[in-house]
């Protein structure tokens, strides 16, 4: 699921915390336990990196990581198991006085699960991978179904979350004939329609309010997908956001994968089309209402340095920092981000007039 906003205000306030730290010399330390991940082996590479640091030439700067590491192995030692989201571990001393002790272990669990496994020695401490949870990410619904079972996902950004397993246990097909194969049929497909009931209702509760649903996929192997949609009481709603129906082998876990391979097309083009309605929405405005618009660097960056804006357009082909500065400056004013492509004629336009642009919340001119 997306993060609420008292999740996304406590992680953006710790990411930021640990932004402001930076060390004389390369002496903080950052880990990443992904979830799931065995915890004593955490502590073994820690204890392992305590004897490499003996190494290190400088006096200070040695006993400052040695230090570090020692906190962090008494932290991984007091922790029976991974938390369930995994967790971020950071130590160091971020004095900015030589000779100064100014010492800091955290571990923080994050609102969503950690993937990535890391050790790193630096002068700043690494929030890349928390810093990702805080971008705003597509939600789609994925159902794969056969008659014998399925799953429902929710692809979150690039990431598959299992919602839900289910297995029907409707008997395969009888070779008796006459009148027995009739009344097996029938016991057969009155199973089989109530199963897509008990799916349907489940994706009702999953899908229908859930804030941020950009759309559903359907995949599954035989005619059963289409039968579900005919028959299986999904509500009209629901029905018109599915954005396609695909064949898929299977309907486990592994065909949530398959369903999201094979629509790759279908999401490029929901993109595609969403960055298309925003530059609409935008060139719209640049001819109607120009005071309620602004572009180039410096208009924007004045129109933000009061509060003025709305939603901040940012071309990708723009400088990396330039788009961070504007980014932040953005934050900050809690503006909605949109980062355009240059895929689309008017994502090359937006490009041309500079890259940069905003609708804003009232007139500044």
């Amino acid at each position: 699921m997306a993060l609420d906003e008292k999740q996304k205000a406590n992680l953006e306030e710790f990411v930021n915390k640990m932004k402001s730290y930076k060390a004389r010399h390369t002496e903080l330390i950052t880990v990443y336990v992904p979830t799931g991940f065995d915890m004593n082996l955490i502590t073994k590479q820690l204890e392992s990196e305590k004897s490499t640091a003996a190494n290190i030439k400088s006096t200070s700067t040695r006993k400052n990581v040695q230090e570090a590491l020692e906190s962090l192995v008494r932290l991984t030692k007091g922790m029976k198991h991974t938390p369930k989201n995994g967790v971020a571990l950071f130590a160091g001393n971020v004095s900015q006085v030589e000779g100064q002790n100014n010492f800091l272990t955290e571990a923080f669990e994050p609102p969503e699960e950690l993937g990535v496994r890391l050790y790193r020695c630096d002068q700043t401490f690494i929030v890349d991978p928390l810093n990702e949870m805080l971008e705003e990410k597509e939600l789609y619904g994925l159902i794969v179904i056969e008659r014998n079972e399925a799953s429902i996902g929710l692809l979150v950004g690039k990431k598959i979350k299992v919602l839900h397993r289910f297995e029907s246990y409707i008997p395969g097909k009888t070779n008796k004939g006459g009148q027995s194969a009739a009344r097996y049929g029938r016991i057969r497909e009155g199973m089989a329609k109530e199963f897509f009931r008990k799916i349907a209702d489940v994706v009702k509760q999953e899908f229908f309010n859930m804030k941020g649903l950009k759309g559903i996929l359907v995949g599954g192997p035989g005619p059963t997908k289409e039968d579900f949609l005919k028959e299986g009481n999904l509500l009209t709603e629901l029905k018109e956001k599915v954005l396609g129906v695909k064949d898929i082998g299977y309907a486990d876990e592994h065909g949530l994968e398959l369903l999201v391979e094979s629509s790759e097309d279908l999401l490029a083009e929901q993109e595609i089309h969403r960055e298309k309605k925003i530059l609409e929405k935008f060139f719209n405005m640049l001819g109607k209402e120009k005071d309620k618009t602004s572009y180039g660097k410096e208009e924007v960056l004045k129109a933000l340095n009061i509060g003025a804006v709305d939603t901040l357009l940012l071309s990708k082909k723009l400088k990396k920092e330039d788009i961070q500065e504007l980014e932040k400056k953005a934050e900050a004013i809690s503006s909605k981000v949109e980062i355009i492509s240059v895929e689309t004629e008017e994502g090359i336009q937006f490009y041309n007039i500079g890259g940069i642009g905003a609708v804003l919340r009232f007139k500044i001119h």
